[in-house]
């Protein structure tokens, strides 16, 4: 039975059925995503933005580009033939739904773009940082897993393909770039120095909010995805020293945002 869902119109069907995925066993959710009827079908390749003060930089490149619009909860939707821009989506609960719609419209390669804060010496403020794995400390990874009650914390890798591709791309353009392990959360105000100190010391390189459930979903979807980052932040500083609102921090991270959508 088709019926419109309480988040905003978007159709789902409840019950079981077959899911996006070729191939896949039917899931035993009451709610799964869909694409409802009069919803585009998106190309494979799209960038998921998912911090708000990119959005403008978003909407303008797709009006000038003569993008289409569409809906995506709370976020924005821009699609043409050979790509969509999506975002924002600020955590991992609501990164995760923008990206469950975006997949059953058709993704299948996402570049996820935003910020991160360092937890090294070596990556500082306004360096390009391109996650390879991430220790999840969120809440939304646990329930693509087999096991939900599973409480030690986990890994998981983004596409090796297309994070080896978003490094290329870079390189080509000029832009140095580091590589490393990532540590998500949901709770930016709880990361106590005592973690900061302690995960630095396992070698993990960066702290986001959405990367391994992001990785976790595109894993279990069986899509590819892969991030690029511009450091906001050296968290292991102190005191601690933000940059996210330095005019030279935006500036750079309009333009490599820019640069994705022009090179993808």
């Amino acid at each position: 039975m088709l019926a419109s869902d309480r988040k905003g119109g978007l159709v789902y069907r409840r019950g079981r059925h077959q899911t996006y995925r070729e191939g896949m066993k039917s899931q035993d959710c009451v709610i799964n995503p869909e694409q409802g009827r009069g919803e585009p079908t998106l190309p494979q390749l799209g960038i998921l933005a998912v911090n708000p003060t990119e959005a403008p930089v978003l909407a303008a490149y797709a009006k000038e580009a003569g993008m289409h619009r569409a809906f995506l909860f709370h976020s924005n939707l821009y699609y043409a033939e050979q790509l969509f821009l999506a975002g924002p989506a600020v955590g991992a609960p609501m990164a995760v739904m923008c990206l469950e719609k975006l997949i059953a419209l058709g993704a299948k390669k996402i570049i996820l773009y935003g910020w991160c804060g360092s937890l090294q010496r070596e990556l500082r403020a306004l360096d390009v940082f391109l996650p390879t794995e991430a220790l999840a400390e969120e809440g939304t990874s646990r329930h693509y897993q087999k096991d939900m009650q599973q409480t030690v914390q986990r890994t998981i890798s983004s596409s090796a393909q297309l994070h080896k591709h978003l490094g290329n791309l870079l390189s080509a353009e000029g832009i140095s770039s580091q590589t490393g392990k990532i540590w998500t959360t949901d709770a930016p105000y709880r990361e106590t120095r005592s973690k900061v100190v302690e995960y630095a010391e396992q070698g993990i390189s960066a702290v986001d909010m959405e990367f391994s459930a992001l990785c976790t979903v595109a894993a279990f979807r069986g899509i590819e995805l892969a991030g690029a980052m511009l450091v906001s932040d050296e968290v292991w500083q102190q005191p601690w020293q933000p940059q996210f609102s330095q005019k030279e921090f935006k500036r750079k991270s309009r333009k490599l945002l820019t640069l994705l959508c022009d090179t993808l």
